[in-house]
């Protein structure tokens, strides 16, 4: 069976009421009456007191007909008993023969006081009566009982209850009025947390919770509020991801035509001796060529991703900024003679780079193969510089130069630059080089102006001691 959480609330609430005042009356109403007859015997034994101080020590002119007036008025009616419990005074019959318990009798016997609270059956009424031991000459005659209904008493707690019973009423009426105020705020605000789980369940991220530092429900609201903004960054980052796998899809797609187009249509033109036999050494190393092209295509996208996910690791030394500039003169200096390019290095002795000795060099090697890309007839300089906090590696070419609004978009994979740069492309080399520097801790900076060559500046921290 379902039952709304409104309802649930108020029942509680109500529920815990009653038991408390419940509990609390009948402690209470307990409390009052305990207090009604403890007073009631504690005035019927004062009197019993000044009655046996009569009978053990008579003063001139006492008389205890003189209490029985008093007494009567105050409707408490008292006797005199011997030891056989019969009645010595008064005389009128006004009581019936005193019939104590055993038990009784041995309080009486001890000197003590004896307090009966409420009697039902031994009186005409329900009374409240007090035994006072009469000692003659130190030797027990009997006692003096004093008696008194409980008639006024018991109307006095009647009466309380009844108040009790209106007050608690009244006080239930007021706490249904606060509790449905309060049930109502509460249940609201779970209904608002209600409807942000839904829309958030829905795909919909763009909820706003009150905050607080309250309760724990306003805990609760900020929780909910960070989930669904990270939920959002999340989906708007899949999105992001899902848009750059299809752009990747498409740029890989696109690369990949050219080069396997070339190479079907010499294969085709090969079989069907469609290509003179002069030209067949040229097909061939184009097929080779774009070969190659597709290989390393695909190399770099491999390490790329490797890249991307953490799963390179490097292996850092120090290395002799003369060889290592050395190494990549060796690599392309021929790929830059094809073009009519030199490549120089300046480099100081004992100049040390601290870095992976491999990633170094496919760094260096990607940048300087975009230098010889968009350089003719031109110098590519390799250079480096001591900072104090790090170490300066220059690639400068005296080429064509990038426009300055394409600076920026140089690291992107496969990005092709303006048409003015003829049919130049980036292709994966340089993102790789953002990501291996950025491995380094380091940062890589490019300055440039169009047709006036471009500078790689890389900055890589020293060792730490």
């Amino acid at each position: 069976m379902r039952i709304k959480y409104f309802y649930q609330l108020i029942a509680s609430h109500l529920s815990v009421l009653l038991i408390a005042f419940l509990i609390l009356s009948l402690l209470f109403v307990q409390y009052v009456g305990d207090f009604a007859y403890e007073e009631k015997a504690e005035e019927l034994e004062s009197y019993g007191e000044q009655i046996l101080s009569d009978l053990q020590r008579p003063r001139p002119g006492s008389d205890l007909q003189s209490y029985v007036s008093i007494l009567e008025a105050q409707n408490i009616n008292f006797i005199v008993f011997d030891q056989q419990s019969r009645i010595l005074y008064p005389d009128s019959g006004a009581f019936p023969p005193v019939e104590l318990t055993a038990e009784e009798w041995n309080v009486i016997e001890q000197g003590e006081t004896l307090v009966v609270n409420r009697d039902v059956e031994r009186f005409e009424n329900t009374v409240t009566f007090v035994a006072l031991p009469y000692v003659d000459n130190g030797r027990l005659v009997g006692g003096v009982l004093l008696a008194s209904p409980v008639s006024g008493t018991s109307e006095m707690i009647s009466e309380l209850n009844w108040t009790l019973v209106t007050v608690s009423l009244l006080a239930l009426a007021i706490a249904l009025l606060l509790s449905l105020l309060l049930s109502k705020l509460h249940v609201s605000r779970i209904q608002r947390m209600q409807k942000a789980t839904s829309m958030i369940s829905e795909g919909r991220y763009d909820v706003d919770l009150p905050e607080s530092n309250f309760d724990e429900i306003g805990d609760l609201s900020r929780d909910i509020n960070k989930m669904a903004l990270n939920l959002q960054q999340s989906n708007e980052e899949i999105e992001r991801l899902e848009n750059r796998r299809r752009q990747f899809m498409a740029d890989v797609s696109h690369e990949m035509r050219t080069p396997l187009t070339t190479i079907a249509g010499v294969i085709e033109g090969l079989r069907n001796n469609m290509i003179e036999e002069a030209q067949k050494d040229k097909g061939i190393r184009l097929v080779s060529d774009e070969t190659k092209r597709l290989m390393r295509l695909v190399n770099e996208n491999l390490d790329y991703e490797k890249i991307r996910s953490n799963q390179v690791t490097l292996t850092k030394e120090e290395i002799e900024a003369e060889e290592l500039f050395e190494i990549i003169q060796e690599q392309l200096e021929m790929q830059a003679a094809e073009k009519g390019n030199r490549i120089e290095t300046a480099a100081k002795e004992g100049q040390v780079i601290y870095g992976d000795m491999d990633r170094l060099i496919q760094v260096l090697v990607n940048i300087v193969k975009n230098s010889i890309q968009f350089t003719e007839n031109g110098l590519i300089t390799l250079r480096s510089s001591s900072e104090p906090e790090f170490m300066l590696i220059e690639v400068e070419d005296t080429g064509s130069g990038i426009d300055v609004e394409e600076i920026d978009q140089i690291w992107r994979r496969f990005y092709k630059s303006d048409v003015s740069r003829g049919s130049g492309q980036f292709g994966l080399g340089l993102s790789i080089v953002k990501q291996l520097i950025t491995l380094h801790d380091g940062d890589v900076q490019v300055e440039s102006e169009k047709d006036r060559g471009t500078k790689f500046q890389i900055r890589l921290p020293h060792k730490n001691d």
